[in-house]
């Protein structure tokens, strides 16, 4: 089966044609085109939702012909003819379409579901809505990824992470349809405090990714020695870790913010101050991630953890989650979509839609931004 996915969830507009073959587990991307808006957003500190639309709007017909066109390796022309093969590989070629259906942005998710009732009416093929938060968790099922689930003898149960920009979120899944919400968050997100923290430190937006360049260069200021130390001791900056203490399965990171903003007050800030809080900040959060999920691994006698999420793409939650598996010698397979199906994309959507193919009705979709897990 191959698919026609589309993304449209937050400030990203994605377009990705994904196919699964009789009697294989994986997924293949046969293209992924994301267009963004983060220049816009850069200017502003963060996600106008009005702005982020309008763009959608824009550029949701080129993302998709784009796709479409490179899913069968055709090289661009006209914008006559472009639309006329894209046309023809959508008639001839796809045999579903998905779209991300909530949650997220109420206007960005209005654009992604109405092009794709409109697609699926026109061309009279079944469309399926994909819950994006779940979405991120089946990028791990994607064919030839770095840490890939797929490389172990069974696939379920596993415990997933979800730590992106708006959520975190601990869930047991059973089956590709069968799952249990652990926890989440009760106020920020971990990728939210990330870029709350950045904006205070006077860093551009988004914030995750510079805090982890900033945090590197600090670590690797250290002396060899330095690095050998444990974790409280190559910093003189020591963060609390929200709730790593407690029975539940829950996070918070907005007190995490006002704890580093108080600080940030008190000093002059420097280059390596900076750096310095960036490594912090990043051993605060992750610390509380890695001890959690491995608790619910632990609990529920899991031997698989899979992580998704625009955080995941992180190095250094990587790699501090195989050293503290190795560290407890604990035999957990970790899965972990590469940096290009971490950030928000259309390839997991069609991912989850192939191994969870649900059709429904083109008029019964509608934009849910405030779809949950139950």
């Amino acid at each position: 089966m191959r698919i026609l996915s589309i993304e449209t969830s937050c400030d990203e507009t994605g377009a990705a044609v994904v196919e699964r073959k009789d009697g294989e587990q994986f997924m293949r991307v046969l293209s992924n085109v994301t267009a963004t808006s983060v220049t816009l957003h850069v200017k502003t500190g963060g996600i106008i939702p009005e702005f982020a639309a309008r763009e959608q709007i824009k550029a949701i017909i080129p993302v998709i012909i784009q796709s479409l066109l490179e899913s069968e390796k055709i090289e661009y022309g006209s914008d006559e003819n472009n639309f006329k093969k894209a046309n023809q590989i959508l008639k001839e070629k796809i045999d579903a379409i998905a779209v991300t259906h909530g949650p997220g942005l109420i206007g960005s998710l209005l654009v992604g579901v109405e092009t794709a009732k409109t697609l699926s009416f026109a061309f009279d093929k079944p469309i399926i809505p994909v819950h994006h938060l779940l979405a991120h968790l089946f990028a791990n099922f994607i064919f030839n990824t770095e840490y890939s689930i797929l490389n172990t003898e069974k696939i379920f149960p596993f415990i997933g992470l979800i730590v992106s920009g708006g959520h975190t979120d601990l869930l047991l899944f059973k089956s590709v349809s069968k799952f249990k919400w652990l926890g989440g968050t009760r106020d920020d997100a971990a990728g939210e405090a990330l870029d709350k923290i950045g904006r205070l430190l006077g860093l551009p937006y988004p914030a995750g990714p510079i805090i982890e360049q900033r945090a590197k260069l600090y670590f690797n200021s250290l002396s060899p020695r330095g690095r050998g130390r444990g974790e409280e001791e190559r910093s003189n900056i020591k963060f609390q870790s929200p709730l790593v203490n407690s029975d539940d399965f829950d996070f918070s990171f907005s007190g995490l913010k006002t704890e580093i903003s108080r600080f940030i007050n008190k000093k002059h800030l420097t280059e390596r101050l900076i750096n310095e809080i960036c490594y912090a900040l990043q051993e605060s959060i992750f610390a509380v991630l890695i001890k959690k999920t491995i608790r619910a691994a632990k609990l529920y006698k899991i031997n698989q953890i899979a992580l998704g999420g625009g955080v995941s793409a992180n190095q250094t939650l990587r790699q501090q989650f195989e050293l503290e598996i190795g560290n407890l010698k604990l035999e957990i397979a970790l899965s972990v979509p590469p940096k290009e199906f971490s950030t928000d994309n259309a390839a997991m959507i069609g991912a989850h839609a192939l191994l969870n193919h649900k059709p429904v009705d083109w008029d019964k979709i509608t934009a849910e931004p405030d779809l949950y897990f139950d």
